[in-house]
């Protein structure tokens, strides 16, 4: 049975892309090669979540178990260490709330390629800092609660499908995105600090609850 504390991550999916990722894939997504180089970077930023992900999960699965459960001892350090993770991700939000134009080297990406895009994806996704704390406190929290690691692969395929809308967008309206995209990102720019810290305040509130419960 999938516990309120499960899906309390889902909403982290939203951190995951919030910010120079999703701007990335709204500009390969008007690019010359959309299709090739949208998929490479989807592609790259899936298996970049998935192996930071299963790391965490692993190495949190090794901490002491009794009769398959952790002892209530590590959980309960575990559960600190997650929520001083959410507060670092909430810092990372808030420092990074205002973003001007996106970089100059973003302009370029009309003509990458799906080499580029695939190594974009997987770095954008693997290592920009607040994904990593991200993604690692998601295989803690499974791990900490003995969840299957197979959970764990909802909120990556949650990610995957926030970092291809803009992708999706292309193909649903054709060349209506070419208006629809820039009136998204700037709403982005703008709002999205703002959905991340209310996804990174609900999984603080829920772990709490867990901690002193």
């Amino acid at each position: 049975m999938v516990g309120l504390g499960f899906l309390a991550v889902l909403p982290l999916a939203f951190v995951m892309v919030a910010g120079p990722q999703v701007i990335t894939a709204m500009f390969l997504a008007m690019s010359e090669e959309w299709k090739k180089t949208s998929a490479a970077f989807v592609g790259g930023g899936a298996l970049s979540v998935t192996s930071v992900y299963s790391v965490s999960y692993f190495a949190f699965r090794f901490v002491p178990q009794d009769a398959g459960h952790m002892s209530p001892t590590a959980g309960h350090w575990i559960d600190r260490g997650i929520l001083f993770a959410l507060l670092v991700v909430a810092v990372l939000v808030f420092r990074n709330r205002r973003r001007t134009e996106p970089p100059a080297w973003m302009g370029r990406l009309e003509s990458a390629s799906a080499k580029l895009s695939f190594r974009l994806g997987f770095l954008l996704l693997g290592f920009f800092p607040s994904d990593v704390v991200t993604s690692v406190t998601v295989g803690a929290h499974l791990a900490r609660r003995s969840e299957p690691w197979a959970l764990g692969l909802v909120f990556v395929a949650m990610t995957v499908v926030l970092l291809g809308l803009p992708a999706l967008t292309v193909l649903g309206s054709g060349n209506r995105a070419a208006v629809v995209l820039p009136s998204v990102r700037s709403w982005m720019n703008e709002h999205s600090w703002i959905v991340s810290e209310c996804a990174v305040a609900l999984f603080i509130v829920l772990t709490a609850k867990d901690l002193v419960g």
